[in-house]
């Protein structure tokens, strides 16, 4: 059989090796973990490969340079790396049996070591106990030890097979802190339930940064939409000048193009981390349990209106773009009315210049006609001066000769220049 391998298309294997990152390893409860997400911005992915570059390198670790995704073996755990468009991710996983559920020390020293020159900005960072079937939940003393009572979410994931508690705040140590009862997750599963449930978390992060943005931009955009208004006035009643008009039209649309170059992708990636959240959540198989809030209700309670208030503020600036280029639109058609009438004018003032000018040549040439005959009739006198009886009678008979053949070569030459 032929090999396919000669025939296969540049990007399969690429395609194919994209299907399986972006998972966890298998492991067993009971289990820790720490997680921690680093924001690189749009062009900073290459940061993140050098540092993975030179993990590999301090520690021996053997994956291909440059590589997206790893999973390597260090020091009695786990460690995943993953690299995104615009963040990075570095996953410690510890198995076996534990006292303290969220003690960062536990990964020290290779942490440490990893975390002293990771680049970027942290966005989010969580420690992760996973308990395994069996353990009893813990009681309303222990919770209140462990998380803000205040803030306290708790509910049933994977139909039932987990329990998950978490406050989702910041404590002292930098971490967030997410607890799970495991109640029968077989093979995989305890493994895609921690992705799912960071994954979640992690793009709601990534999701929220466009809340800020879209906030602090907001009064650039109610007071730009104020200044049209005023000039979409002026435009409708002729106050001011059109060329001043349009100058200030001008600088707005270019303020408005600023504020779309400076938001747009921001506001694009919200969109789409907001339903990679979204997907997320509608996949753990979330049940409630009473007197507590739920993953999807916290979820969903603020995520929904930071996005929606982005989705505002983009078509607030979409809308006003296009309001903005209207009214330039309106007021370029009267100015170019305008020039047309002038244009207009100006080539009927041409018109009648040219008519005059047309009658004053005729005129002249009227009077050239009678000049060529006046010195013509002289210079038949002179050439008829030795006959002094006949002379006045010559001239006399020369006039009208002489009259009729400069009329007609004054018309022919006019004629000639005319064709």
């Amino acid at each position: 059989m032929q090999d396919l391998n000669t025939h296969s298309h540049p990007l399969r294997a690429a395609l194919s090796e994209e299907m399986h990152v972006r998972r966890l390893p298998r492991f067993a409860a009971p289990c820790r973990l720490m997680q921690i997400v680093s924001v690189l911005g749009e062009a900073g992915a290459g940061g993140a490969a050098a540092h993975f570059d030179a993990i590999a390198l301090r520690h021996g670790l053997g994956f291909a340079p440059a590589s997206k995704y790893a999973v390597v073996a260090l020091a009695g755990m786990t460690l995943v790396l993953e690299r995104h468009t615009e963040f990075a991710s570095y996953t410690f996983i510890r198995e076996g049996a534990f006292d303290q559920p969220f003690t960062p020390d536990l990964f020290d020293p290779i942490a440490g070591e990893i975390l002293a020159d990771m680049p970027g900005d942290v966005i989010r960072a969580t420690q992760i106990a996973v308990y395994p079937p069996g353990t009893p939940p813990p009681d309303d003393a222990a919770l209140d030890t462990l998380f803000s009572p205040d803030a306290l979410i708790l509910c049933e994931v994977a139909g039932g097979k987990a329990t998950v508690m978490s406050d989702f705040r910041l404590n002292p140590d930098g971490f967030g802190r997410l607890l799970v009862l495991d109640h029968g997750l077989l093979r995989d599963e305890p493994a895609q339930l921690v992705l799912r449930l960071q994954e979640l978390g992690n793009y709601r992060n990534m999701a929220l940064l466009g809340l800020p943005l879209a906030q602090r931009l907001t009064p650039d955009v109610t007071r730009l939409e104020a200044r049209l208004a005023v000039l979409t006035g002026a435009v409708s009643e002729r106050v001011s000048q059109d060329d001043t008009l349009l100058d200030e039209l001008t600088y707005l649309s270019a303020e408005l193009a600023r504020l779309v170059a400076e938001t747009r992708y921001r506001m694009s990636a919200t969109r789409a981390y907001a339903q990679l959240s979204l997907d997320r959540l509608h996949t753990l198989g979330i049940g409630a349990i009473p007197g507590y809030q739920t993953l999807a209700d916290f979820t969903e309670r603020r995520l929904t209106p930071a996005v929606r208030t982005c989705d505002s503020f983009s078509a607030r600036l979409d809308d006003l773009q296009q309001r903005a280029a209207w009214t330039s639109s309106l007021l370029r058609t009267r100015i170019d009315i305008a020039l047309a009438k002038q244009n207009r004018d100006l080539l009927t003032s041409m018109d009648t210049r040219t008519h005059l000018q047309l009658r004053l040549q005729q005129t002249v040439e009227g009077l050239s006609v009678v000049a060529i005959s006046y010195y013509a009739v002289a210079l038949v006198g002179y050439l008829a001066g030795p006959a002094h009886a006949w002379k006045d009678w010559v001239m006399a008979a020369a006039v009208p000769v002489v009259f009729t053949a400069a009329w007609l070569f004054a018309r022919r030459l006019r004629r000639g220049l005319a064709e």
